[in-house]
């Protein structure tokens, strides 16, 4: 119900902030690019590769999607947190304390959204893409999978940065986590799990054996939920410790 509430009393003023903030917009409109990015682009270079160098792009397909997964929820982090910055900065947490709505329920709301953008997005994308074979079913077990790092990342920068200037630095820092599942796509099992620090790693690896018809790939699931659980448990008390300040 306090989520419900949330969602009532902040869902109208969310989309008045985003569509009066062009950079939030451009960040929107940049994740569907991408899927027409992927269509029209991906093809007509893995053709220009083939003939000229004899490279197969399309074998590497799952790959080049696989990276979406991250990409797309950092991205409605990106939103998210920059909205948690400036409801920060004007004090509209603070207010939000002292009315029926409860900081649990604000933060349920504030988990939740980006969770489900973040899934549909991934959807949208993959389905304009179109460069790789994978079942409904499997895709949204992909984009579920990776949709906790929406607010996973939301609450990195509203924990950590102290004004929208920080937040935008640190999320570029931050998008260095993206890289080790693309460097972990080369590397044989085992030592392929040590990339299986970072939280971005689990998500594309369930992916990965989704597309690749493995059986094994809920034990990946498991892990990739109960992994970024954790970690968001600890960014909802950073976040808890912020604001009683």
């Amino acid at each position: 119900m306090n989520a419900l509430r949330a969602m009532r009393a902040l869902g109208p003023i969310d989309v008045r902030s985003i569509w009066r903030d062009p950079l939030l917009k451009w960040m929107f409109a940049m994740a569907l690019g991408l899927g027409f990015l992927l269509r029209w682009g991906v093809p007509p270079l893995a053709v220009k590769l083939a003939d000229d160098y004899g490279f197969d792009l399309v074998a590497y397909y799952p790959l080049v999607m696989s990276m979406m997964l991250p990409t797309l929820p950092v991205l409605v982090g990106f939103i998210i947190g920059f909205l948690l910055l400036d409801e920060r900065d004007d004090r509209t947490l603070s207010a939000l304390q002292v009315t029926p709505l409860t900081l649990r329920g604000y933060l349920m709301y504030r988990l939740t959204v980006p969770i489900v953008l973040s899934v549909v997005l991934t959807v949208a994308v993959f389905w304009i893409a179109d460069i790789v074979t994978v079942g409904v079913g499997q895709l949204l077990i992909a984009a579920i999978a990776a949709g906790l790092l929406a607010p996973i990342f939301a609450l990195f920068l509203a924990g950590f940065a102290n004004n929208k200037v920080q937040g935008f630095a640190l999320g570029k820092a931050s998008g260095v986590i993206t890289i080790p599942p693309l460097v972990a796509w080369f590397v044989d099992e085992p030592w392929q799990w040590l990339f299986g620090v970072v939280p971005t790693y689990w998500p594309i690896k369930t992916f990965w054996q989704l597309h690749a018809g493995a059986s094994d790939w809920g034990l990946y699931l498991a892990v990739a939920i109960v992994f970024q659980l954790a970690v968001l448990w600890l960014l909802v008390k950073r976040f808890e410790f912020v604001m009683r300040r």
